[in-house]
């Protein structure tokens, strides 16, 4: 069994995985790109040490290849560092987010798909679709990709972990709890009753706080299949939405209840809460009484989940990085987005 990598060494795997067989020159530019200081020296012995653990091989004239063993080590191994790493990545994206939903400006955490330029048009055509629901509205970015990532183009859409953000530049320390699949009720047709037109959320099916996974639950749970906004969208029937759970301290139930609605209503998605007595739905909850929670599905995990069901996406990142709001556009002001379909 290989030793722990740190967090440098599987950026290398995960980019010799993406771009390999490629060489130690390019390795260095991308890792620059990707903010790390770093010499050639370093890569290539980092490189050798990798052959000699087996998780690389040279190919002649080539570069550095990943083996099968070196693949299953990305994929599986370092479950508690890597899980450290999400921690630690999800509070540095928090801890920068000046998004205010009273003036729906400021910097928040942006999700990210790639898309083939072949799927653009179905993608975007999925995107106006989710807008007009009651998930909308989508605020987003489509652009041609950086020369470091898959795909020809990026669609960028609010993450829900943009809330948590939210709420602490408010002084209310929201913690994360888990991820979950949510059995969602679309709202009638025509209903005028303000607390069923955005659909509700009717009960926790899972519920997974991500330990023993070395990558982020929510991308688990779109690779296992578990959502089904496919249902929503074609027959209005209820449907699984992917979404996370924080609590806060009960003190602050009225104004976190408050930020939330407001983040709902300018970056769209679902949102519910609950004070203690209310939490009933949790299948595994050790939460004390002093807590409420707010649960989240943001629009960044629903139009992943959406374009993963219709196969418009394979690559993707649930927390691609900071993007001001002003850089989001109504979906109809994206270029090439026709007219939704209903």
């Amino acid at each position: 069994m290989p030793p722990d990598l740190d967090r440098r060494t599987y950026d290398i795997l995960r980019l010799v995985d993406r771009h390999g067989p490629i060489g130690s020159i390019q390795l260095v530019e991308l890792m620059q790109v990707h903010g790390y200081e770093i010499k050639g020296r370093t890569i290539r012995l980092t490189l050798s040490e990798l052959d000699d653990l087996g998780l690389t091989t040279k190919v002649p004239g080539r570069g550095r290849r990943l083996t099968e063993k070196g693949r299953e080590e990305l994929e599986q191994g370092h479950v508690s560092g890597r899980l450290e790493q999400i921690r630690a990545r999800i509070a540095q994206l928090t801890s920068r987010v000046t998004y205010d939903p009273t003036e729906d400006a400021g910097v928040l955490i942006a999700s990210g798909a790639f898309l083939a330029e072949d799927d653009v048009a179905d993608a975007l055509s999925l995107l106006a679709r989710l807008d007009a629901r009651s998930f909308g509205p989508i605020p987003a970015s489509f652009e041609e990709s950086a020369e470091n990532e898959p795909g020809d183009y990026r669609l960028l859409v609010p993450s829900s972990i943009s809330l948590d953000g939210v709420l602490l530049t408010h002084g209310i320390n929201a913690t994360l709890t888990n991820a979950a699949v949510l059995e969602y009720e679309p709202p009638a047709d025509g209903t005028d009753d303000s607390s069923d037109r955005d659909g509700r959320i009717v009960r926790h099916v899972d519920v997974l706080n991500g330990k023993g996974s070395s990558i982020d639950v929510i991308t688990l749970l779109i690779e296992a299949n578990r959502s089904d906004v496919e249902s929503v969208l074609e027959s209005s029937e209820t449907g699984f939405l992917l979404g996370d759970d924080r609590e806060f301290p009960i003190n602050r139930f009225e104004e976190a209840r408050d930020l939330a609605e407001s983040t709902r209503g300018e970056l769209g998605g679902v949102v519910d809460f609950q004070r203690p007595r209310e939490r009933t739905q949790f299948q595994d909850s050790n939460s004390g009484w002093a807590f409420g929670s707010i649960t989240y599905a943001g629009t960044g995990e629903l139009l992943l989940s959406a374009l993963y069901e219709y196969d418009l996406t394979t690559s993707w990142e649930t927390l691609y990085g900071m993007v001001s709001r002003h850089k989001l556009e109504p979906v109809q002001s994206i270029a090439r987005v026709p007219e939704p379909n209903g």
